[in-house]
C-alpha cells in the first residue's frame, strides 16, 4: 500500500498552484485552464485558507448569477480545506475522497504543504498497482517465478 507521499512523488510533476484570496474568479479561472487543473489552494501569507474548485464556481458564480471578473476568490472558496497527512495511504486517501465528494486533496507533513492529489492521480495509481499484481498472478501460474 502506497501513502500520499510516494504517490505525489510518482507524478511527473510536483507544482502546487494557489492563488491568494483577493485576487478575481476569473484570475482564478484563467490560471486553472493556463495549468490544466480543476482546483487551486487559496493561501495567505504561506498558509491555505481555502480551495477554489470548478464546482465552486459553477455553483457559486454561474448559478448565483455574479460575474468572474468582479467576483474575489475568498467570496466562493470552500474555507474548510479538508487534507492528508504524507504518510497516509491511498486507501485513507480514497476514502476521504469518497465520503466528502472531494476530487482534490493537500498532502500535508506537519504545518509544510508538500503537493496537491487529484483523484485521477489516486486512480492511476490503483490501476498501475493492480496491473503489477495480475502480472505478478499471471507469471506465478504459468511458473515463470523469478
Amino acid at each position: 500500500m502506497k501513502t500520499a507521499r510516494q504517490v505525489l512523488e510518482s507524478k511527473p510533476t510536483q507544482a502546487i498552484f494557489s492563488i491568494p484570496p483577493v485576487a478575481t474568479v476569473y484570475a482564478a479561472l484563467q490560471l486553472m485552464a493556463e495549468k490544466g487543473i480543476g482546483a487551486l489552494l487559496v493561501m495567505e501569507q504561506n498558509k491555505i485558507v481555502g480551495i477554489l474548485s470548478e464546482r465552486d464556481y459553477a455553483r457559486k458564480v454561474i448559478l448565483m448569477q455574479r460575474t468572474s471578473r468582479e467576483t474575489l476568490v475568498r467570496e466562493i472558496m470552500t474555507s474548510s480545506v479538508i487534507y492528508v497527512r504524507a504518510d497516509q495511504s491511498t486507501d485513507d486517501c480514497m476514502a476521504l475522497m469518497t465520503r466528502h465528494r472531494l476530487r482534490h486533496l493537500p498532502v500535508m507533513d506537519g504545518d509544510e504543504l508538500v503537493g496537491m492529489l487529484s483523484i485521477g492521480d489516486l486512480v492511476k495509481d490503483i490501476i498501475s498497482e493492480q496491473k503489477f499484481i495480475i502480472e505478478q498472478l499471471e507469471h506465478y501460474i504459468s511458473g515463470n517465478v523469478h
